[in-house]
């Protein structure tokens, strides 16, 4: 476990160091061979030859998007662990990218919505609305709103906002024909115009979720510590919450309902730099980049010149890792 201030940012900077690595490997990988240094020249020396149209209007968005939506998803899942004190908690698994998806497919069904632009703000209002409800349900009864309690809630309304989901992919195969690779996760056409325009609401999650790194530190340790600690509570976990909204939206948005990267990507890192959220959330979203790109590259090779959707490729990583988190967490 790295302790000291300058063993942290040198493995900080290493991590940057292999997240700009993996941009250029994923920037080479496709249908269409393209050599490393053409990639360089393709910025370089523009000369607008095919290799560089590839290059800069298909696969930088897409080595762009899965950097920041991997970004977003570790950030969000840290954050939702360290205030639910929930090992299993992501936004997947609490319901929230259930929820986006939901609220998209609905607009797609109603409304005909084809644009990549317009899912962003639905994602938003679906993931807000689904957050409220797990908490709320979650709060209901007696005694404290506990981890597994929160997990329970949120499984059960990622699974009732599931069924409602494809009970409207059944009734509209042209629904289904419109957002059917884009359920299963995907990064496939994603294009700048996109990034620029939910950018605005990353950096606002992120900037939020760095801001309150000292208090969610705190509040690991329970709200009566925080609060004698002098933290309004009630506050920094309605903040934290609208980070999360923003960052989880903001990533089904651009690639779909990927799960596991917000479960997995934060235990990683906790087990490297300790329970400092100043850091967890900074490595977080470095590492979360890194291996949402890294499956995003195996989904382009493994059955070239087919291609299969990225959130498949995670949840065979994550699944048998939520599977450990489990048991461990039921023998406790």
């Amino acid at each position: 476990m790295l302790r000291s201030r300058y063993a942290l940012l040198l493995g900080l900077a290493v991590c940057t160091a292999v997240l700009a690595v993996g941009l250029v490997v994923s920037i080479h990988f496709g249908a269409s061979r393209i050599g490393v240094m053409d990639v360089l020249r393709a910025f370089a020396d523009h000369d607008g030859s095919r290799d560089d149209l590839i290059v800069r209007t298909i696969r930088v968005p897409r080595a762009l998007g899965a950097a920041l939506v991997g970004a977003c998803l570790a950030v969000a899942g840290a954050i939702m662990q360290g205030l639910t004190r929930n090992p299993l908690a992501d936004p997947g698994i609490l319901g929230i990218n259930a929820g986006a998806a939901f609220a998209v497919v609905t607009a797609v069904f109603v409304f005909g919505t084809t644009s990549l632009s317009t899912y962003a703000l639905v994602a938003f209002v679906g993931a807000a609305v689904a957050a409220t409800l797990v908490y709320g349900i979650g709060s209901v009864g007696r005694g404290e709103m506990g981890p597994m309690r929160l997990a329970i809630v949120g499984a059960a309304v990622a699974a009732l906002l599931s069924s409602f989901t494809t009970a409207m992919l059944i009734l509209s195969e042209q629904t289904l024909d419109t957002i059917r690779f884009w359920l299963a996760g995907s990064l496939l056409g994603r294009d700048l115009a996109l990034l620029q325009q939910i950018s605005p609401y990353v950096c606002a999650g992120l900037l939020l979720a760095l801001a309150l790194s000292r208090r969610i530190t705190a509040l690991m340790l329970g709200d009566d510590v925080a609060t004698g600690l002098g933290q309004r509570t009630r506050l920094t976990k309605s903040l934290a919450a609208l980070s999360v909204v923003l960052l989880a939206g903001s990533a089904v948005a651009v690639a779909g309902p990927v799960g596991f990267i917000g479960l997995v990507v934060p235990h990683a890192v906790r087990f490297v730099v300790g329970l400092d959220y100043r850091w967890i959330l900074p490595y977080s979203a470095v590492v979360g980049g890194i291996v949402l790109l890294g499956a995003d590259i195996v989904s382009r090779v493994a059955l070239r010149p087919q291609e299969i959707p990225v959130g498949v490729t995670t949840a065979l990583v994550g699944a048998p890792f939520f599977i450990y988190l489990a048991r461990s967490r039921a023998r406790q």
